[in-house]
């Protein structure tokens, strides 16, 4: 997506939004179209639609995630005992190294497949089908391996990735699903567990340059930079909701690995860790997105099984919520499904009607790979990018996961070598740096939380 959108593409976006939040959206399709681009009209409108009433019969239960004691109420998980790691220090240290390179490889992998028409389809096909046929194309098939960069398909892979191209891999190019690993790092080693909304506006005005952004966490950076309201509550849901309408999308839920990290083996508090931050930026899905997330590689240290692991995860996510109903279904489809195309065949049919970069679809698609792979790093990587969609954010989270359960020691080494121990994060300090030291400055701040 382009850094920044027009008042009536956000106003499309934001009727959508409305409708899948359970908002009458009746006849708003027609009045933008007849805005034309008098932004006059358009803000009037946006204001009208800030006041939409909500559907009849709505099935969903779902806060808009700014209150912790409404969500506890909800979610089933977030009220039961954390274990907490139970290794011992250099164990620990090996599941941190392996969720770094997991993170780093499983990103590397889908990056050259996050463009169109990979990501959503083409001419009837669904992103999968588009994706198999290149990789068919690239002699690649079954996907075992980093992506090749050319292919018999007419398709072509995105050229701004070469730098993972299977022929060119030599590091971790510098991508958002790095950044924001490595912002949680320096969120970790500054505040530990105990930030707001307005430690991370900090974080990322000080750190983080706006045009590395993107969509929701774009929209609540500037929104962070115009809101002059004092109450804090009502600063941080203004800089979460105010035209944003990308407020359920899964810029949380990749952005909070690093607080697994900090609280491996305390699922429960990683995902109250992560509601700290996804709440800058997002609401609902998108918000619980982000602790389910969380929870899942925080459980991961444990050496807890795949679906055990989905289980705690979606034990923090409000029972009554679409994101609840999408991951049981994705887990039930997972361990069903008589092959993999048969898999993405059924995520594609239920979530299709998504944004490509929505939270929902996304996570349930993270669910099924991690369920389906069962601990097979390959398998479960090339599962969740193959399925289309959001491929690089889908691969980072699901090796993410996998370097947690499995540690550095058993990745492959196919997958993990051609890293070079290197990653680029575009940030100061970490464009260079060494995959290895950061996973030991991740193992620091465990130590400072948990001593």
């Amino acid at each position: 997506m382009a850094v920044w959108d027009g008042l009536a593409e956000r106003l499309y976006l934001e009727e959508k939004q409305c409708a899948e939040e359970g908002r009458d959206v009746t006849g708003v399709r027609e009045k933008i179209a007849a805005c034309g681009q008098d932004q006059d009209k358009l803000n009037a409108l946006w204001q009208e639609l800030e006041r939409l009433p909500a559907v009849a019969n709505y099935p969903y239960v779902e806060p808009d995630g700014q209150d912790w004691a409404e969500l506890a109420a909800l979610a089933d998980g977030l009220s039961q005992a954390d274990a907490g790691f139970r290794g011992s220090e250099s164990e620990l240290f090996d599941r941190l190294h392996g969720a770094w390179l997991g993170r780093c490889a499983g990103c590397a992998l889908g990056k050259p497949f996050e463009t169109s028409p990979f990501v959503g389809g083409r001419d009837g096909l669904a992103g999968w089908e588009v994706i198999r046929q290149y990789l068919v194309g690239a002699d690649a098939w079954p996907l075992d391996g980093y992506v090749p960069g050319a292919s018999r398909s007419p398709d072509k892979v995105a050229p701004y990735c070469s730098a993972s191209f299977r022929e060119n891999i030599r590091f971790m190019e510098t991508d958002d699903d790095v950044r924001y690993l490595v912002l949680g790092l320096l969120l970790g080693e500054e505040k530990g567990n105990e930030f707001t909304p307005d430690d991370v506006a900090w974080l990322w005005q000080t750190r983080l340059p706006a045009r590395m952004c993107y969509t929701a966490e774009l929209q609540a950076y500037l929104n962070s930079l115009n809101c002059e309201l004092a109450d804090p509550a009502a600063r941080w849901r203004y800089c979460a909701t105010y035209r944003n309408p990308y407020r359920e999308w899964i810029g949380a839920q990749i952005r909070v690995d690093h607080y697994a990290y900090a609280n491996a083996g305390s699922p429960r508090l990683a995902a109250r860790v992560a509601w700290q931050d996804a709440r800058f930026s997002h609401v609902k899905n998108g918000v619980y997105g982000a602790m389910f997330t969380a929870a899942l590689i925080a459980e991961a240290f444990n050496g807890s099984s795949p679906e055990e692991c989905v289980r705690v995860g979606l034990s923090v996510v409000p029972r009554r919520s679409r994101l609840h109903e999408a991951v049981d279904y994705a887990v039930q489809l997972a361990k069903s499904a008589p092959s993999v195309e048969a898999l993405w065949a059924g995520l594609w049919e239920q979530f299709g009607h998504y944004h490509t970069v929505h939270t929902v679809n996304n996570a349930a698609c993270c669910a099924a790979s991690v369920v389906y792979g069962n601990g097979d790093f390959t398998k479960t990587l090339s599962t969740a990018v193959c399925c289309g969609w959001d491929t690089d954010c889908n691969g980072a989270t699901v090796g993410s996961f996998l370097g947690a359960l499995l540690g550095a020691k058993a990745l492959p080494a196919h997958w993990v070598g051609p890293l070079h121990d290197t990653l680029y994060a575009g940030l100061p300090d970490f464009h260079p740096a060494s995959i290895s030291a950061c996973a030991r400055r991740s193992l620091a701040v465990y130590r400072k939380l948990h001593a």
